[in-house]
């Protein structure tokens, strides 16, 4: 899997402590981007998908794992992959996306859309916008909305 980077203990990119993968590579190119550097398809590195779920459970402590970038939906098969993991380990999966909700279930543009989806417990869609930057939690421009597509936190 290609990514940019990852944070094996994170209390900023999500609800409690969070693995965090960092994907490389991203389509949106926001003004203000706060990950310029995982824009570039060809940058990162390559890890392998065991090495990461060998991380992941190697920490007891952790409430869930976090999809960044980059876009994670340009690597919807690999992170389908660790999705189905963190379910069979009852962690729970937030996912930041440019795309917006609506268009990731009316586009067949973006490849297994709908079945990342059903691994996401907490969506954060909308491309990050400079002008509506907020400091509100979890998000970075006021434009963004917060999906809780599984009801696990209420």
């Amino acid at each position: 899997m290609r990514i940019a980077g990852i944070i094996k203990q994170s209390v900023v990119d999500g609800d409690g402590l969070r693995y965090v993968i960092f994907v490389q590579g991203c389509p949106h190119h926001c003004k203000g981007c706060h990950n310029p550097e995982t824009w570039d398809y060809d940058k990162g590195f390559e890890k392998p998908i065991n090495e990461i779920l060998a991380e992941i459970i190697e920490d007891p402590l952790l409430d869930g794992v976090t999809f960044s970038g980059g876009e994670p939906f340009i690597h919807t098969d690999e992170l389908i992959e660790i999705g189905k993991f963190c379910k069979e380990h009852n962690l729970n999966v937030w996912c930041y996306t440019g795309y917006t909700y609506k268009e990731l279930l009316n586009t067949e543009h973006v490849k297994n859309a709908k079945e990342l989806l059903k691994y996401i417990d907490v969506l954060v869609d909308g491309k990050y916008v400079e002008s509506k930057k907020c400091i509100d939690n979890f998000k970075g421009s006021s434009n963004q909305n917060i999906i809780y597509l599984n009801k696990i936190f209420e």
